[in-house]
């Protein structure tokens, strides 16, 4: 197939609310395979890093750092490699992201890398990471088209990485009571190659969306630009604020079961629940709702969505602490709706960039909320620190959420969606009421030129 022909896949009208349809779509399929194996592969290298360089070095220090050397390389590359995204074809993006990280999982499982290469490996996937990711959010546009289709599957792709959070701990610590922590690095290996397979061999071949320039200076314009545009900016804040804070409760959970003097079994519960109900809420609007009715929560649930966390000063039961963590994952179901606005928003020829800014801005973001709330707990009690960040980070959503609503009132896309449409007047999987933007016309408010834990 020339590598010049762009052409959308044939999409399934969605004559009804679920998921269904969004399978029916045979490059979708290949991706969503090629996502649970990649993640998978992350989840499990994390494990079998941390066991290794702490059976090496005996430092508790060196293999902390393993988890949080996964989120500090994510700024840099998201940055100034986001212009890969559509510099590039992004099938062949997507490949050589996967074959570099099984690169570095094949020289993290042989017996002579050193702590420190160990390290610097790990660096390195966390770099290609955003950029990996990014480039599948944009190709999910060409996939699914830039409707409901494509917000059901970006929800489905967040299942999945909730979904790891759980099963990935699980069965990677499983795995490494059979196989040696360079052993389990192996099987790393295997899940990226078989991503790379399955993309290369499931997904077809499109253009780059643009290009010229040095790469470097080509992302940091791209960045730019998503920045200095009032209406993406404020849809990126209100993607990135409430997850911020949502993961403190997660952060502080050792601490808090030693506060409130529980055993260690609590631990996992208390860091399993906001999860299970991200999932929840996630299945429930993603099958259950209208495009027009995801519409309508986005707003209420990421303004409200931190309040559970309220219970915490009152020391009720941990039955009631988990319920209340239930609750304020569940709330993260207002990215469904939210990700339609932000797609509509950017113009074609910067959703790779947006899109990778995106992804380390989220990565980023989270890792700096959870050093504050620890830093935090270090003065105060933990309770304390979880009331406080409920009540702070509700304070922000609604700012947020004001601005996101001024932004949509001068003809922008959430102006269009109040009025109720299911889906655009006309629209197609290659037309959408942002074209405008593509040609430069202010038609939304400018002021310029222009938990998902797991980074796949």
């Amino acid at each position: 197939m020339p590598e010049e022909n762009r052409g959308t896949t044939t999409l399934p009208t969605p004559e009804k609310t679920g998921y269904g349809p969004v399978f029916a779509v045979r490059e979708f399929r290949a991706v969503f395979l090629a996502h649970a194996l990649s993640l998978l592969g992350v989840v499990v290298s994390e494990i079998a890093l941390t066991v290794l360089v702490y059976g090496l070095t005996g430092s508790p220090l060196l293999s902390a750092l393993v988890f949080a050397l996964g989120f500090l390389p994510y700024l840099v590359g998201g940055t100034l490699l986001s212009g890969v995204a559509d510099r590039f074809p992004p099938r062949r993006v997507l490949v050589v992201c996967d074959l570099v990280c099984a690169g570095c999982a094949a020289l993290m499982a042989l017996p002579a890398t050193p702590v420190a290469a160990l390290l610097v490996l790990r660096c390195l996937i966390a770099a290609v990471s955003p950029v990996f990711s990014g480039t599948r959010m944009a190709t999910l546009t060409d996939i699914l088209g830039d409707g409901d289709l494509f917000v059901l599957g970006r929800s489905l792709l967040r299942i999945v990485s909730q979904s790891a959070v759980l099963v990935g701990f699980g069965l990677g610590g499983v795995l490494l009571t059979v196989v040696s922590p360079r052993g389990a690095l192996a099987v790393t290996l295997g899940t990226f190659l078989a991503s790379a397979l399955l993309l290369r061999l499931g997904t077809r071949r499109r253009p780059a969306r643009a290009g010229g320039g040095a790469i470097v200076r080509y992302s940091l314009s791209g960045a730019r630009q998503v920045l200095a545009d009032r209406r993406i900016r404020a849809l990126l804040l209100l993607l990135w604020v409430p997850p911020m804070f949502v993961v403190a409760p997660e952060a502080l959970a050792a601490a808090y079961a030693d506060e409130a003097g529980v055993g260690t079994a609590w631990i996992g519960l208390l860091m399993c629940a906001m999860p299970v109900g991200t999932i929840a809420g996630e299945l429930y609007a993603g099958a259950a709702l209208s495009p027009a009715a995801r519409s309508r929560i986005v707003l209420p649930l990421a303004g409200a969505g931190l309040l559970p966390l309220l219970v915490y000063p009152f020391h009720p039961g941990l039955g009631w602490i988990l319920l209340a963590l239930v609750l304020a994952g569940s709330a993260g179901a207002y990215t469904l709706g939210l990700d339609r606005w932000f797609v509509d928003a950017v113009p074609e020829e910067l959703r790779g960039r947006a899109m990778t800014v995106h992804t380390a801005g989220l990565m980023t973001i989270q890792g700096v909320g959870m050093a504050l709330a620890g830093a935090a707990a270090e003065f105060w009690a933990v309770s304390t620190v979880v009331g406080g960040v409920g009540v702070l980070g509700t304070l922000c959503c609604l700012l947020l959420a004001v601005e996101v609503r001024r932004t949509g009132r001068t003809g922008g896309v959430e102006g269009v969606e109040r009025k109720g449409a299911a889906e655009w007047p006309g629209k197609g999987p290659g037309r959408r009421p942002g074209k405008a933007l593509e040609k430069g016309a202010n038609i939304d408010t400018r002021d310029g030129a222009d938990h998902d834990m797991t980074g796949r």
